[in-house]
């Protein structure tokens, strides 16, 4: 691992503000201790699907008795997140998503950390602090898709105005930054609470994961790895920076 921040984890921040309405200007400072690594351009075609360290189950499930939500255990998300710098909550959520998703998906924790470190820094953008029960201290949402610049002209809808409060026009929004149509196709309830919250990181974890899984994709695979991420965003550059992200906290994490 490089002690120092890299050109290519400058250039991704720099090209994904714009691209997923989010202002990402606090990147560098949450990894001042842990710089993402450098992957060059070759290193990254050269393997594009991160490799997941194995998540550890419980014996028990969490605190819903009978919700069928995986428990996850506590002695490897200390030891995960201490060596991933994924807080512990962002942590628990993508393993969960993992272990909820389609069985031959293959989705793993790392891409949905690489995705959640994109979008919100995993709840974490602009100091916010993310609680317990996997929401964010305050909302974040991205810009209004009024179609100015390089965003989409998305109306709002009586449905959407729930989760963003603009009358006008929407807005993407939560730590996994969806718009409200993916949103009601995709809705999950990843923590057994019985509601499904695009604030709440475990189900938007969980959503992302069978989003990025739906249609049968295998994301063990590089094609269809890069294909679930390029339906989240279509763009090279937020496959590149989601790459760079989810490699890392793979490598950190390597046995």
């Amino acid at each position: 691992m490089t002690s120092h921040p890299l050109r290519a984890v400058v250039a991704f921040t720099v090209a994904l503000a714009a691209l997923s309405g989010v202002a990402f200007w606090l990147q560098q400072n949450l990894y001042a201790t842990q710089p993402l690594l450098d992957l060059t351009p070759a290193a990254a075609e050269a393997s594009l699907v991160p490799v997941a360290p194995a998540v550890v189950t419980s014996s028990d499930t969490d605190a819903q008795s009978g919700s069928g939500v995986p428990g996850i255990d506590e002695q490897w998300l200390d030891r995960t997140s201490t060596a991933s710098g994924v807080p512990i909550t962002a942590l628990r959520a993508y393993a969960r998503a993992e272990l909820m998703a389609p069985r031959d998906c293959g989705v793993g924790w790392t891409t949905l950390a690489g995705i959640g470190w994109i979008e919100s820094q995993h709840g974490l953008l602009g100091g916010r602090t993310l609680m317990t029960d996997g929401r964010s201290s305050s909302r974040i949402l991205g810009p209004a898709l009024d179609g100015t610049g390089n965003f989409a002209a998305i109306p709002a809808t009586a449905e959407s105005r729930r989760w963003h409060g603009d009358r006008s026009w929407d807005h993407a929004f939560g730590p996994m930054q969806f718009i409200s149509g993916t949103w009601a196709s995709w809705q999950s309830d990843g923590d057994g609470d019985g509601v499904a919250d695009p604030n709440d990181l475990d189900d938007a974890a969980y959503a992302a994961a069978r989003y990025l899984c739906a249609g049968g994709r295998d994301l063990t695979a590089a094609s269809g790895w890069t294909a679930g991420v390029l339906s989240y965003n279509n763009s090279r550059s937020y496959l590149d920076s989601v790459h760079v992200a989810a490699s890392a906290y793979a490598e950190r994490t390597r046995s």
